[in-house]
């Protein structure tokens, strides 16, 4: 039993609000996988090189980035069941126009818009089944999505390259398109916002520190995922972004611990549970699975050397 947003109780089916947030979660990280593989097809397609196509990868991840930590400030100032329809639309409209791009740079631009849909959803996904099932159902919640969490880098390298090779490269991006619309439809029909959430009002907008936060991890995700290939601060280019970052993300820690309505609560962190499991998982995902791009067929030598 839940309350719509109107605070008239609500009965709604746990698994109905499962697969509603689950399947936007799905298609986000299926869509990530995919778009590797397709990566050679679309460098091919827009006449761009391979350095210039991995600009498709960083320009979603830099966004995505950005979003994730501020999920919670941005659903309290829009509402959670609102903030979710506004991401699932984002990500699924930027998907067509992903898959309608004419030219490297428009591609980038949508990159950009669907990175900033697609950062969200995987918080509140996982917010939204937390407080779905009793407490004494959290951890098969939790199993639940990281099943599907699991499953869809899976899928989607086998899926990209099924669908690059029978069909094009476009529609790596428009099979997000029915995936999309149904996922806005259950998250419209059965899923609502708690009295608490409702209750909750965003304080006033932290400009310096969503504009420090914007710098910080914009040039920090381009340093981590750029540095390998321009031979890390051998690159001038590198070396004056990690500068920026460094400086920028100092400062933005300086700034939300003095601020009264900060943008990223980091006092947080005085909470010993939240700091261990945080601190667990950072180190856990120190070496996570790069991402790499589909490689180039090599054909056989003839001379069998």
């Amino acid at each position: 039993m839940t309350t719509s947003n109107n605070g008239s109780p609500v009965a709604v089916n746990k698994w109905l609000v499962t697969f509603a947030v689950m399947a936007g979660t799905f298609m986000e990280i299926v869509d990530t996988t995919v778009v590797n593989v397709a990566l050679p097809h679309i460098a091919g397609s827009l006449a761009s090189s391979e350095d210039e196509t991995t600009w498709i990868l960083t320009a979603y991840l830099v966004s995505n980035a950005i979003i994730l930590p501020i999920t919670g400030w941005l659903s309290a100032l829009f509402g959670r069941k609102r903030f979710l329809i506004l991401c699932i639309a984002l990500f699924t409209v930027s998907s067509m126009l992903c898959g309608m791009a004419t030219s490297l740079g428009m591609l980038i631009v949508f990159r950009i818009i669907q990175g900033v849909g697609g950062g969200a959803l995987q918080p509140i996904s996982q917010a939204i089944l937390l407080e779905t099932f009793p407490v004494a159902e959290r951890g098969m919640a939790m199993a639940i999505w990281g099943i599907g969490v699991i499953i869809a880098p899976i899928v989607g390298p086998v899926m990209g390259g099924w669908v690059t090779d029978n069909l094009t490269w476009r529609w790596a991006f428009y099979i997000n398109l029915p995936i999309g619309l149904l996922s806005l439809i259950l998250t419209y029909l059965f899923i609502f916002d708690p009295d608490y959430i409702r209750r909750q009002r965003a304080g006033s907008i932290d400009y310096w520190g969503l504009g420090l936060l914007v710098v910080g991890l914009g040039a920090l995700q381009v340093v981590l995922d750029k540095g390998e290939r321009d031979d890390w601060f051998s690159s001038d280019f590198i070396t004056r972004l990690a500068i920026i970052a460094v400086v920028a993300l100092g400062v933005l820690i300086y700034h939300e611990l003095k601020t009264r309505h900060p943008v990223v609560e980091l006092r947080l962190f005085k909470e010993r549970n939240y700091a261990a499991g945080v601190t667990i998982m950072f180190f856990f995902r120190v070496c996570p699975l790069r991402q790499h791009h589909a490689p180039a067929l090599v054909p056989p030598d003839p001379h069998g050397l």
